[in-house]
């Protein structure tokens, strides 16, 4: 019997093999700089122009200049994985709150409950949009826009808030279709 490494997903759905120049290249620099290739891109590479799609929109979301905090985009990451209870993003992600804190009993908190999370007010606003947003979209109104203006955030913000929250619900559904599983690395990461 060999040592096979687990599963990425549930559906027989390997990488292209070679992969593309330039998607080996991004491989290369995810194992240089996290050690490993997590797996939310290996399950999309079985087709390049998804992967390329999934990472353009996870980097503009995730990386690019905002308002928010790159700790507050995953902590909004984090909430909302955990309302959906997808398994994947609520450890991966619950890893980079921990890492970007530098605090393990937020990341903990954060995956369990955001509401005792010792966060300040802006953030919890924040995150109570998220989590109206998760669970009852159509019931989000301008006074919900206005509790985050009024506790600073900018029309440009609430975009971001708003679009960081859409990204985790449609991947967290994707991740909890196929079964996706987080790399083992994530587990032990930054506590």
């Amino acid at each position: 019997m060999t040592d096979r490494p687990p599963a990425v997903t549930a559906l027989d759905l390997p990488m292209l093999d070679p992969l593309p120049e330039a998607t080996q290249k991004y491989f290369d620099v995810c194992t240089e700089k996290l050690g490993m290739i997590p797996n939310v891109l290996q399950a999309y590479a079985f087709d390049v122009d998804k992967l390329n799609a999934f990472t353009a929109m996870y980097n503009d979301l995730m990386l690019a200049g905002s308002g928010l905090s790159k700790l507050e985009r995953e902590m909004i990451a984090v909430a909302v994985s955990s309302i959906n209870r997808c398994w994947y993003c609520q450890v991966a992600h619950g890893a980079a709150v921990r890492q970007l804190s530098s605090d393990p009993k937020l990341g903990e908190a954060m995956v369990m409950n955001y509401r005792v999370a010792p966060i300040d007010a802006r953030q919890r606003a924040m995150l109570d949009f998220a989590a109206k947003l998760t669970k009852a979209s159509a019931e989000i109104e301008e006074g919900d826009r206005q509790a985050l203006r009024d506790v600073g955030f900018s029309d440009r913000d609430i975009f971001d808030i708003a679009s960081v929250t859409g990204f985790f619900n449609m991947t967290n559904r994707v991740a909890s279709a196929i079964d996706m599983q987080p790399n083992e690395d994530y587990h032990a990461a930054h506590r």
